[in-house]
Protein backbone atom coordinates (compact mmCIF):
# COMPACT_ATOMS: atom_id res chain seq x y z
CA UNK A 1 0.00 0.00 0.00
CA UNK A 2 1.18 3.43 -0.96
CA UNK A 3 1.77 5.96 1.58
CA UNK A 4 -1.16 8.22 -0.13
CA UNK A 5 -3.25 5.15 -0.05
CA UNK A 6 -2.72 5.02 3.72
CA UNK A 7 -4.50 6.68 5.72
CA UNK A 8 -3.33 9.81 6.98
CA UNK A 9 -3.41 12.61 9.66
CA UNK A 10 -4.36 16.39 8.48
CA UNK A 11 -3.54 18.99 10.66
CA UNK A 12 -5.86 21.64 10.18
CA UNK A 13 -5.23 25.32 11.20
CA UNK A 14 -8.85 27.59 12.42
CA UNK A 15 -8.52 31.04 11.47
CA UNK A 16 -7.91 32.03 7.61
CA UNK A 17 -8.04 28.13 7.28
CA UNK A 18 -11.54 26.31 8.33
CA UNK A 19 -13.01 30.01 8.31
CA UNK A 20 -11.86 33.58 7.59
CA UNK A 21 -9.89 35.48 9.68
CA UNK A 22 -11.99 37.28 11.93
CA UNK A 23 -10.47 36.54 15.53
CA UNK A 24 -11.77 36.68 17.89
CA UNK A 25 -14.92 35.81 16.44
CA UNK A 26 -15.90 32.93 14.39
CA UNK A 27 -15.14 34.08 10.26
CA UNK A 28 -17.18 33.39 7.68
CA UNK A 29 -17.60 30.16 5.71
CA UNK A 30 -15.05 30.18 2.95
CA UNK A 31 -15.92 26.54 2.22
CA UNK A 32 -13.61 24.54 4.43
CA UNK A 33 -16.73 22.02 5.54
CA UNK A 34 -17.44 19.71 2.59
CA UNK A 35 -13.45 19.00 1.84
CA UNK A 36 -12.94 18.54 5.35
CA UNK A 37 -15.88 15.89 5.46
CA UNK A 38 -14.38 14.31 2.17
CA UNK A 39 -11.14 13.59 3.94
CA UNK A 40 -12.88 12.22 6.60
CA UNK A 41 -15.07 9.90 4.56
CA UNK A 42 -12.37 8.71 2.73
CA UNK A 43 -10.84 7.50 6.48
CA UNK A 44 -8.63 10.08 7.46
CA UNK A 45 -8.55 12.08 10.71
CA UNK A 46 -8.37 15.73 11.39
CA UNK A 47 -6.51 17.26 14.57
CA UNK A 48 -7.63 21.22 14.98
CA UNK A 49 -4.16 23.08 15.31
CA UNK A 50 -4.33 26.36 16.29
CA UNK A 51 -3.31 29.35 17.87
CA UNK A 52 -6.75 29.91 19.35
CA UNK A 53 -6.65 28.74 23.38
CA UNK A 54 -8.70 28.78 26.40
CA UNK A 55 -6.74 31.37 28.38
CA UNK A 56 -7.34 31.51 32.02
CA UNK A 57 -4.56 33.87 33.27
CA UNK A 58 -2.95 36.39 30.70
CA UNK A 59 0.86 36.52 32.39
CA UNK A 60 2.05 39.21 29.24
CA UNK A 61 1.40 42.03 27.52
CA UNK A 62 3.86 41.32 24.40
CA UNK A 63 1.96 39.55 22.12
CA UNK A 64 -1.15 37.99 23.95
CA UNK A 65 -4.15 38.96 21.77
CA UNK A 66 -5.78 36.44 23.98
CA UNK A 67 -8.57 38.08 26.38
CA UNK A 68 -8.04 36.47 30.07
CA UNK A 69 -11.30 33.78 31.11
CA UNK A 70 -11.18 33.51 26.90
CA UNK A 71 -12.55 30.71 25.51
CA UNK A 72 -11.14 30.47 21.96
CA UNK A 73 -10.62 27.48 21.63
CA UNK A 74 -13.38 26.07 23.00
CA UNK A 75 -15.70 28.10 19.93
CA UNK A 76 -13.62 26.42 17.22
CA UNK A 77 -14.45 23.40 18.43
CA UNK A 78 -17.87 23.37 18.90
CA UNK A 79 -17.69 25.01 15.27
CA UNK A 80 -16.57 22.10 14.14
CA UNK A 81 -18.89 19.84 16.01
CA UNK A 82 -21.47 22.19 14.77
CA UNK A 83 -20.69 21.60 10.98
CA UNK A 84 -19.99 17.57 11.74
CA UNK A 85 -16.64 18.12 11.40
CA UNK A 86 -15.32 14.94 13.67
CA UNK A 87 -11.91 15.86 15.56
CA UNK A 88 -9.29 12.84 15.88
CA UNK A 89 -7.37 15.33 18.41
CA UNK A 90 -7.44 19.17 19.60
CA UNK A 91 -3.85 20.43 19.44
CA UNK A 92 -1.77 17.44 19.74
CA UNK A 93 -2.48 14.14 17.96
CA UNK A 94 -3.37 11.49 21.10
CA UNK A 95 -1.52 8.50 19.76
CA UNK A 96 2.02 10.34 19.90
CA UNK A 97 1.80 10.64 23.86
CA UNK A 98 3.12 7.14 23.07
CA UNK A 99 5.96 7.50 21.87
CA UNK A 100 7.50 10.96 22.17
CA UNK A 101 7.51 13.94 24.85
CA UNK A 102 7.41 16.66 21.99
CA UNK A 103 4.94 19.45 22.15
CA UNK A 104 4.88 19.57 18.63
CA UNK A 105 1.51 18.11 17.36
CA UNK A 106 2.36 15.21 14.88
CA UNK A 107 0.47 14.76 11.40
CA UNK A 108 1.34 13.50 8.38
CA UNK A 109 -0.15 16.71 6.59
CA UNK A 110 -0.57 20.22 7.82
CA UNK A 111 -3.97 22.86 6.22
CA UNK A 112 -2.72 26.14 6.98
CA UNK A 113 -3.64 29.27 5.80
CA UNK A 114 0.55 30.28 6.87
CA UNK A 115 1.81 27.10 5.00
CA UNK A 116 4.07 27.47 1.86
CA UNK A 117 2.40 25.70 -1.15
CA UNK A 118 -1.26 26.01 0.21
CA UNK A 119 -3.63 27.68 -2.52
CA UNK A 120 -4.60 30.74 -0.88
CA UNK A 121 -7.69 33.46 -1.87
CA UNK A 122 -8.29 36.85 -1.60
CA UNK A 123 -11.87 37.92 -1.50
CA UNK A 124 -12.36 41.68 -0.06
CA UNK A 125 -16.05 40.47 0.69
CA UNK A 126 -14.76 37.99 2.73
CA UNK A 127 -11.65 39.45 4.53
CA UNK A 128 -9.34 41.59 4.44
CA UNK A 129 -6.40 38.50 4.62
CA UNK A 130 -5.70 36.08 2.54
CA UNK A 131 -7.14 32.75 3.24
CA UNK A 132 -7.16 29.00 2.08
CA UNK A 133 -9.01 28.64 -1.26
CA UNK A 134 -10.18 25.05 -0.82
CA UNK A 135 -11.44 24.52 -4.43
CA UNK A 136 -7.45 24.54 -5.26
CA UNK A 137 -7.31 22.75 -2.28
CA UNK A 138 -9.82 19.71 -2.79
CA UNK A 139 -8.13 19.56 -6.34
CA UNK A 140 -4.94 18.92 -4.83
CA UNK A 141 -6.00 16.42 -2.48
CA UNK A 142 -7.66 14.56 -5.11
CA UNK A 143 -5.02 14.86 -7.11
CA UNK A 144 -2.53 13.21 -4.20
CA UNK A 145 -5.69 10.54 -4.11
CA UNK A 146 -6.05 11.57 -0.86
CA UNK A 147 -9.92 12.00 -1.86
CA UNK A 148 -11.11 9.79 -4.29
CA UNK A 149 -13.52 10.55 -6.58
Amino acid sequence: MSKKEEKQVFAVDFDGTMVSHEFPLIGKDIGAVPVLRKLIDNGHKIILYTMRSDKKEVKSKDYNIHQKGSNYLTQAVNWCKANNIPLYGIQTNPSQKNWTDSPKCYANRYIDDAAIGIPLKIDKNISKNPFVDWTKTEKLLKDEGFIKL
